[in-house]
């Protein structure tokens, strides 16, 4: 019995001391992102491995190939036997592996309009099909689900719940152009198609309504931080492009195109504890937001008065916005008015220009509003402003859709007759008086051709999105 005793002691001891290996090792898992203005993932060929935990503690990596052409769900994800969606290979995926997608149109298994993941990424998209290079205007990888997809799911195309740490997103069309739903009648524009987006409140019989959310989402309870988002294409967003919480570390947007969003293109914000008060307001990581080119942001209805923003500096972050070509946003380029700290702000070298509600709608202080245009930051007493212009560059946007958003009108009419039978006999009743309003939009959020988003990149040699190497 003593004997027995000594030996169930001595195991509890191996296994205590393996425990404390084992967790020491996986404290040094960390995924080390290159540090590049505006250059994509490497393109060499790398080997196909098994994931493990190497000798010095690090995580290697393996690539799971996805092809929508020749791909299959059953198959085990190699180069010359890929899988045929994404959901699947992230399903599949460990933390430090990638994800490498042929191009084609996907939208999920079964349709279904979504990807979700708990735990970091490494998506890189547009790769041709024998997976020798990545080229998003030859080959674009694009998820796109259809307006079926909004009767099976009604979540963001990509959203992230739990640890994010070291995520990567490159190389992929991001496009809700044919999930949103569009009136049929109202706010057609000639060489458009599809007329107003009809608002996740305005149902249309035989068909779904619009999915209202973000494109790209990590929500607020994510942990980690060294995303980067490069290379991507974000177009006919319902509601942001990119929305994320930053727990720490940091978020880089870099070498992206964004076109036809609602409410903001990127809005970034700090999730750490402390304060969010301007005064003693806390850093909880830094933002990098370069090489963009940001058009057409929409308000949040149809009356243009609300949000509308390219870039969106919220708190408890540090931001350094550079080298972006940000335009013909509805309020403005870009939005200071959640009192992030001054000391806390980078804008350096970017082309805004054409934005309605002027290139910096700036808040200093409670109910104080301005709308300023690049001429006027040079009294902004933020960490660095210099080097603005606000020339419009010679970028190929579609004209159609270019002459429409500057004639966009809204208006309303309102039928109220006091001296109607219905008004007098609910005034003698002590009744609410009764009348009509009628509204219209000349175009709100109308589709814009997903195809037309990859001539944007290279289109200025200045600033903006580059074609990426």
């Amino acid at each position: 019995m003593k004997y027995t005793n000594k030996i169930t002691v001595l195991s509890i001891l191996i296994m205590f001391f393996f425990s404390l290996n084992t967790y020491a090792q996986f404290g040094n898992l960390k995924s080390k992102i290159k540090n590049t203005r505006y250059k994509t993932s490497k393109k060499k060929k790398e080997k196909t491995v098994d994931t493990k935990i190497t000798e010095d503690g690090t995580l290697s990596s393996k690539i799971w190939y996805v092809s929508i052409k020749k791909g299959k769900n059953r198959n085990p994800g190699t180069k010359e036997s890929p899988l045929k969606n994404i959901d699947k290979a992230i399903k599949k995926s460990n933390i430090g592996d990638k994800i490498f997608i042929a191009g084609g149109k996907y939208m999920g298994t079964f349709k279904i309009g979504y990807l979700e993941s708990d735990k970091p990424l490494k998506l890189f998209g547009s790769w041709d099909e024998g997976f020798n290079k990545q080229d998003i205007i030859n080959h674009p990888t694009v998820f796109q689900p259809d307006n079926a997809s909004g009767g099976k799911s009604r979540k963001a195309m990509l959203r992230f719940t739990k640890n994010v740490e070291n995520t990567v997103v490159d190389g992929i069309v991001w496009d809700s152009g044919e999930r949103n739903l569009y009136d049929p009648k109202k706010g057609i524009i000639e060489g458009i198609k599809g007329g107003l987006m009809r608002l996740p409140t305005e149902p249309l019989k035989g068909y779904n309504s619009t999915v209202g959310e973000p494109l790209i989402s990590f929500r607020s309870a994510t942990r980690g931080g060294n995303i980067t988002i490069s290379n991507c294409v974000f177009v006919n967003g319902p509601s942001f492009a990119i929305q994320a919480g930053l727990h720490s570390g940091s978020f880089k947007v870099i070498n992206n195109v964004f076109v036809a969003n609602r409410m903001a293109s990127i809005e970034i914000y700090g999730t750490c504890p402390g304060s969010k008060m301007k005064r003693n307001m806390v850093s909880c990581g830094e933002v990098e937001i370069a090489y963009n080119t940001i058009l057409f942001t929409w308000s949040r209805l149809k009356d243009y008065l609300d949000m509308g923003y390219g870039v969106r500096i919220m708190t408890k972050l540090k931001y350094n916005i550079h080298d972006n070509i940000i335009g013909a946003n509805i309020m403005g380029g870009i939005d200071d008015s959640r009192f992030c700290k001054d000391e806390f702000i980078k804008i350096d070298n970017n082309i805004l220009f054409g934005n309605k509600g002027g290139d910096l709608y700036y808040t200093p202080e409670s109910n104080t509003k301005l709308q300023l245009t690049v001429d006027e930051f040079e009294d902004l007493e933020f960490e660095s402003v210099s080097e603005n212009k606000g020339e419009a560059p010679d970028i190929l946007v579609n004209k159609a859709y270019l002459k429409g958003f500057y004639s966009a009108r809204y208006n309303e009419t309102t039928n109220y007759d006091p001296n109607s039978a219905v008004n007098q006999w609910s005034r003698a009743l002590g009744l609410n008086q009764q009348g009509t309003m009628t509204s219209s939009a000349t175009m709100f959020m109308n589709k814009y051709p997903w195809e037309e988003t990859l001539l944007l990149f290279g289109a200025s040699d200045e600033a903006g999105a580059q074609v990426p190497e």
